[in-house]
Order: C-alpha cells, then structure tokens, then sequence
C-alpha cells in the first residue's frame, strides 16, 4: 500500500465524532492518509527545562517539574474555582488558577508532581501560571528526575473549529497504531539508497513525534525532497518534454532577420543578441522547440520574437503570436506592420470583436497560406480558425493564458515550436516546477541610454504635492498615467475610482491640459483612439485601470502614479511602473497609499522602493504571495506543498530535478511504473493540480 491508498474513513477512530469531522474536513483532511499528512507547522520544546524563576525573568514559557503542596479555592460558592498551590524543584512557589478544570483536584493531589508547561506572570503579588497544561510525569519517573528523561517535542498543528492539539495528536497516534501496516516507499530504491532516507512510516511518524530538533529537521528535509522528486517526475512526464525526433533538422537563411535588424535606429543588447541564437538554434534542431523567454518590462522581448520568426517565413511557415489583451494585440500588430511590412512580411491581426467580414478574410487568408503573422488574442484558437502550415506559436504574457488556451492553439499545426513570453519574471523556483520542462532563456541588460525609474512614497493626505510633480513634468511636455484599483464607485470599497478620478483631474487639478480614461468596459474603438491620441501626446494625464499593466509603450509617459497601491500586488505594481521610463527621459513612479496599511501592504511598497530588479521582486512576491497564478495555472490548485517551500528549497529542487533526469535516463519506466508504485501514488492521490500534471 502507498500513502495515497491508505484512505480509511475516519470515523474508524476512537474519539472523532461528527463535529471531529467537520472542523477536520474544513483543513482538507477527509481520510486516514490525509491526516497523516496533516503535518504540525511547529513542535514546542519541552525537552530544555525552564524553571519558574528562569521563566519569570526572561519571559519564556516555563517547562519543568512541579509538585502540588496544596490546594486552595477562590470565587463565590456558586462557581468556585480551584487553585493549585506548587513548588519546582529549585524551590520556587507559584499558583495554577484552574479554570473551569476543577476536576485537576482529583488528578494532582497534594503530594503528587506534574510537568508543567505555561506562561508565567506576577499577579496579585503572586507568581501565576495561565494557559498551562499540567501532565503526570511518566510511569517510572519522579519530582527528582532530570527533566531531559522526561520531556518530549510536542506538535503543533493548524487547527480548526473546537479541534485541540492534544485530540490531534491521539488521533494521528491511533492511525499509525491501526492502519499504517506495509506502507511502500514512493521512490526509486536507488535514491534511498544514495541518501539513506529513513522507510516512509519512520518518517511520517518523525515528523509528528520527532525525539529531538535534529532529528525533526532531517526529517522534514527528507520529506521536501521526496514532494519535490514527485513534482519533477510530473514535470519530466509531459508531452512536451518526452518528445522525439519527429522532423528533419534544417538550416534556415537569416536574410530577412539581417534586414531587419540593418534598419534598426539602434543595435541589440548581448542578452537579446545572445536569445536569438539561442531560439534559431532550437529551430533548426529535429524536435519541436518548447522555450521559455523572460525579460524584465522594457527589455526589448517583443523585438526578439519578431527577429526569431522571421527564418521560419523566410521557409514558407507560418507564425502566430497570441497576447493577453486586445490593446496589447493591437500594439504588437502595430509594431510588426511598421518593422516587418517593408520586407515583405505578410501581417494580420485577429481578435474576438473584429467584425465579420474583417474575420472572414482573415480566416480565409490563413488557411490558404496568404497570412504570414498573424497576431491575435483568444480568438486564435477558436475553432473556425485554420492555418495552413504553422510552425512557430509565440505567447506573450503567458500567465496570462491558461494551460488548454496554451495547448488549443499548439494544436492549429503539427507540434510546432512554442515560445512563451513573460514581462512578469518568474522566480527560479516556480522556473523549474511550472516551466521545468522548457529551456529558459532570460534578458536582463537594457537597451542603452535608459534611466532608472525614481519610485517615490505618499500618503494620500500628501497627494498635493504629487499632483505639483505631476504637473511640473506636464508643463515641460510630458505625459503621466494615473491608475486606480476600481472602474467606478462601490458601496463596499472605501477605494478611489476612475470614472469619478477623471472628472475630477480633469476639472480641479489639470484644466489646462487632456484628460482622457481607458478600462475594460470602454468600447473597443474608443479605447484604440484613446490610446493613439495618448501616443501621439495629444492627450497629456490618461486616467485608467490596471488595463495599462501591459502593452503600453509611450516613450514621452514619465510620470506613473498609482493609487491606493497597497491593493495592488507585487507584480502589477512592477508591471505598471515599466509603463514608464521607456526612454532617455527621467521618470518617476509615485505609489499612493491609504492611511491605515496591513503589514502586507507595508511589505510590498518597501520591496518597491528597495529595487527595480523584476527577478527580485518576483522572488519577494513568492513570498508574500506564494506561488498563485504567477505560471497561469489556477491558484487554487497549484502546488499544494506540504513540507517543501519553493523559496527557501531552491537546492533541493535542483536536486530532485537532476535525479529525475538521471533515473529516467537510466530506466524510464521507474518514473511511469517504479519499484515500488510511483505512478500508482500520482494517480491517487496527487498533491499538485491536474493542470500541472497536463501543462
């Protein structure tokens, strides 16, 4: 039997009642095998002794044995309530008021000695303990034993409803007692072997009840690794990274690309120099092309794409590039008829509203093969459209874009090659579990002459002096944005909107200059003059939503200010900073906060002022986040990890990953069969979404 077969019912233990069941049900535990699994976030250490005195004085809980010396009662007859008169063994006297536990007095006689755990305080002139528990020592042991003979490491695991800690523990003690009888280990008997990893009944029980701190560490640093061998079997598994030579390599001309790039007003960066070999060299290889292409806002990602495609329609393929949003579509299609066009390049661009007889041909065209580029939205992969030879799938802003859009449009050709664009760095960690499948390639350096973003704090009582910023940069020809969280007013939310924002910046604060507003609701051809006018400077303050996070690329913008910040996350705030600071220009970014921050809040606008570096902010946002929809799988599902944690495991990960690699090398059917039931574990009980699994 594996871990994700032991799902006994548990109402098979002694002590779970209905209410049991339902406060565990609201934890995720349902069965036998997920309590096992329901791992203690800490153990208390009961196994140091801290003396009464001792705890006193530096304010730790006490941890030691006592002897009860007397009981006394407090309260009105009605409701007595019983106190416990007590004496360490260092000679220290204290009282234990037991409230609503008057039964104690039966338990703890006068005489009789307990090992106390609590938190000790001065009232009444009197030491006392509150929030305590009192144990009966060990059979065996006395009041003069060394407290290490009798102490243990307590769990402490998360709990809901009336659950306590104590009926936890028995339970998970009466499974092991019952039911955990033959369990299988989950890996190869090799990698056992090579880091000696204790049976897995040894270690599920080490990880409840350790015998010391040592001890609990290597256990759970076992257990990390085994999630983490199993989340990387899953990533080795995909279609993706088991294909097979399916095509003839070939050598593709790169006049078109060297065309392009002689007519550029600038030369490349290393890094995007660096990217494009890297992409041809994939496509000229004899299986499907599967790349993962990361750059921070404003790296030139875009440029890259266009000039990797470029070999292939010089070859008579096709190429799509899908994005997120209709503007961002439309800018990137833009931007290609501008730079593409004069070389002969045929472009198209296809979205949801474009009107029928503007679709119709396009999806003629595309099917006969007249469509060289193709850039779209969603609409791609709609079923209607056809194309005649596709090889080269580009998605920007990939998570974006679920798993199923990902793999539909995939499908409109023979495997063809896939790139996945993000402007949203993506953490090392989440790099090698959502995406450890794909070749990464990344663009850190900028193009030259670019200056850094000055990011600036205000409360919004102080937002006077950011509109006089403001203004001062207007009045010398440029352009700012203004984003808020909100479309329009709610009854709910104390938050500024923009419907109401616009009116007011444009009535009270600029008059004198073009205010205009774009979101999500305004109609699409609205939304694209707005846009083309903000482009051409003739409109000056654009008002909007976090519709701008992406795709707007306005080298005369340099003031960026975002309202109520603290709503925003880590990755939007980043994104709608990069809509800034496009050019030579100085440029600042003003991030305005509410009065009243959480302490979440408080962290995302300090990692802000600390650095622009994406990747970084991307690895804090892990952390605060956690993994979320940074890889465009649903949150709700993704990487359930019960002991590993991907921002502290980063070597761990590696690891597995490399002995992943190195078993199915050796015998691939261990990761589909294995010794002793690998598969059978993934299709019980996986601990990761199936959209990870499919991905």
């Amino acid at each position: 039997m594996v871990l994700g077969e032991l799902t006994v019912p548990l109402t098979r233990l002694s002590g779970v009642g209905p209410a049991a069941l339902r406060d565990l049900a609201k934890l995720g535990v349902t069965d036998c095998g997920k309590l096992l699994q329901h791992f203690p976030r800490d153990h208390v250490n009961r196994k140091d002794e801290v003396t009464l005195r001792t705890a006193l004085v530096s304010g730790v809980h006490v941890n030691t044995l006592v002897q009860v010396t007397d009981h006394d009662w407090f309260g009105p007859p009605s409701r007595r309530t019983l106190k416990l008169l007590i004496v360490d063994r260092e000679g220290t006297q204290a009282e234990i008021p037991c409230y609503h536990r008057n039964f104690l007095e039966k338990i703890y006689p006068v005489g009789a000695s307990g090992w106390l755990w609590g938190t000790v305080e001065i009232k009444f002139q009197h030491p006392q303990v509150s929030s305590f528990q009192l144990e009966p020592p060990p059979e065996g042991r006395t009041f003069g034993d060394p407290l290490e003979q009798v102490g243990k490491l307590e769990p402490l695991y998360p709990l809901a409803g009336h659950l306590t800690q104590t009926g936890l523990a028995k339970a998970v003690a009466q499974t092991f007692q019952l039911f955990v009888v033959g369990l299988e280990d989950d890996l190869p008997a090799i990698l056992i072997e090579k880091y000696r990893i204790p049976p897995l009944r040894q270690l599920l029980w080490s990880a409840h009840f350790p015998e010391n701190l040592e001890q609990r560490a290597q256990t759970y640093h076992h257990l990390a690794y085994r999630e983490l061998f199993h989340l990387q079997t899953a990533v080795r598994r995909r279609p993706l990274s088991q294909a097979v030579s399916l095509r003839p390599g070939q050598t593709f001309s790169r006049r078109l690309q060297k065309e392009l790039l002689l007519r550029l007003p600038f030369e490349l960066t290393p890094d995007q120099d660096k990217v494009i070999d890297e992409i041809v060299t994939d496509l000229e290889s004899d299986r499907p092309m599967g790349r993962l292409l990361q750059g921070d806002v404003g790296s030139g990602k875009t440029l890259v794409a266009f000039l990797s495609a470029l070999p292939l329609i010089e070859a008579g393929y096709q190429c799509a590039l899908m994005a997120p949003t209709e503007l961002l579509a439309l800018q990137h299609a833009e931007n290609a008829g501008r730079l593409l066009d004069p070389l002969g390049v045929r472009v198209a661009y296809l979205t949801g509203n474009l009107r029928a007889s503007g679709r119709n041909s396009v999806r003629e065209a595309l099917a006969e093969g007249n469509i060289d580029f193709v850039i779209g939205t969603h609409a791609l992969f709609s079923t209607d459209i056809r194309f005649k030879n596709l090889r080269y799938v580009i998605i920007d802003e990939q998570h974006r874009f679920g798993v199923s859009q990902r793999q539909a449009l995939a499908q409109k050709g023979q495997l063809p090659d896939l790139l996945l664009m993000s402007a949203t760095p993506i953490p090392r960690t989440l790099a090698l579990t959502a995406f450890g499948d794909l070749k990464t390639s990344v663009i850190r350096t900028m193009p030259l002459g670019r200056k850094p973003i000055v990011t600036h704090t205000a409360k919004q009582s102080n937002q006077t002096k950011v509109y006089e910023f403001v203004r001062h940069e207007l009045q010398a020809g440029r352009q700012a944005y203004f984003v808020y969280p909100l479309i329009e007013s709610s009854e709910s939310l104390d938050l500024k909107d923009a419907e109401t924002m616009v009116k007011y910046l444009a009535e009270n604060i600029f008059p004198e200059f073009t205010v205009a507003m774009v979101h999500s609701r305004v109609d699409d051809d609205d939304k694209k003059r707005v846009m083309e006018e903000f482009s051409a400077g003739k409109i000056q303050v654009l008002v909007a939503t976090s519709v701008v996070e992406v795709g707007v690329d306005v080298a005369n913008a340099t003031c960026m200010v975002i309202e109520h910040a603290e709503r925003f996350g880590l990755s939007a705030l980043h994104q709608l900073r990069g809509r800034v600071g496009r050019s030579t220009l100085a440029s600042f970014c003003f991030l305005v906060y509410s009065e009243n921050l959480t302490e979440v809040g408080k962290q995302r606008l300090k990692v802000m002022m600390s650095t622009t570096d994406g990747f970084q902010i991307a690895e804090e946002d892990l952390k605060l986040r956690g993994p979320g929809d940074l890889t465009g799988v649903r949150q709700s599902g993704y990487l359930k990890l019960r002991t590993a944690d991907l921002a502290r495991d980063f070597e761990l990960l590696v690891q597995a990953r490399d002995d992943v690699e190195a078993v199915f090398l050796a015998d691939p059917g261990l990761l589909t069969v294995g010794n002793s039931g690998v598969r059978r574990l993934w299709e019980k009980a996986p601990p990761f979404s199936d959209d990870l699994v499919a991905l």
